[in-house]
């Protein structure tokens, strides 16, 4: 796993960006289009809106895969990663060539799966923009995560540590609020990527941080797999990188 230390959390997200800016332009110069899934969250706003603004991306050629969304909250409320993709990205780029969300009002949560399981494997992903949990999740994978299922997509509980911090984020205002279950994209799957940008800042990532890098790979900390991953990149600011212990 390659790191990139920068100063501030806009320097990081900025230098993510132009990372995957230059991969999605070659793709799609080598294959004519792009495969790309992308994160939410208060860690990828720097990095989407420095991705956004990159000149020269044939946004009609990309298709987008979203990594995942709660059950049993609407594509309207504040909280609803479609919501954030629609405002944050989609809306800010030219001619999308396709979008596919995870729907949960579109069926069971199991249908929902099926449908984006069968569309995803027609779409061997290029780059995968995504950031890891102040638990250590990857995607709503958390601890212990589930390292074998082949599913692309699965219906996942979310712990504790995971609600506290969609709480802590401003997404809700209780951790009542916050829904029990999400339908996430399964390790396995976001491990198939060819290509992993990290966006990781902030000094409550710190400890996430350190053991995705430099503790053993343990469902314990579910973005430790990355480790064995050819081609990742993570991304961190100063505050994110407090806690490593080597260069």
């Amino acid at each position: 796993m390659r790191v990139v230390k920068s100063p501030t959390k806009r320097e990081s997200g900025a230098q993510a960006a132009a990372h995957g800016a230059d991969l999605i332009k070659r793709t799609i110069a080598e294959k004519g289009a792009a495969n790309i899934i992308l994160a939410t969250g208060a860690s990828q706003f720097e990095m989407l809106s420095a991705l956004t603004a990159t000149e020269g991306i044939d946004w009609s050629k990309v298709t987008m895969f979203h990594l995942d969304e709660y059950i049993g909250l609407d594509d309207q409320h504040p909280a609803s990663f479609r919501k954030y993709l629609r405002e944050r990205f989609e809306a800010q780029v030219d001619n999308l060539g396709r979008a596919y969300y995870v729907e949960t009002e579109s069926g069971s949560p199991d249908e929902v799966c099926r449908v984006l399981d069968e569309l995803i494997q027609d779409h061997p992903i290029d780059i995968c923009f995504a950031g890891i949990g102040e638990n250590g999740h990857l995607a709503f994978n958390d601890p212990p995560a589930d390292f074998d299922t082949e599913k692309p997509y699965i219906v996942v509980d979310l712990d504790e540590g995971c609600r506290k911090q969609q709480m802590g984020e401003g997404w809700f205002p209780t951790i009542e609020d916050v829904p029990k279950q999400a339908i996430s994209m399964s390790i396995k799957h976001i491990c198939k990527s060819q290509t992993i940008i990290l966006t990781v800042p902030d000094a409550r990532k710190a400890e996430a941080v350190k053991g995705t890098l430099e503790g053993e790979i343990s469902n314990l900390v579910p973005a430790s797999i990355l480790q064995n991953h050819d081609d990742t990149t993570l991304y961190l600011d100063a505050d994110s990188a407090s806690l490593l212990s080597r260069e």
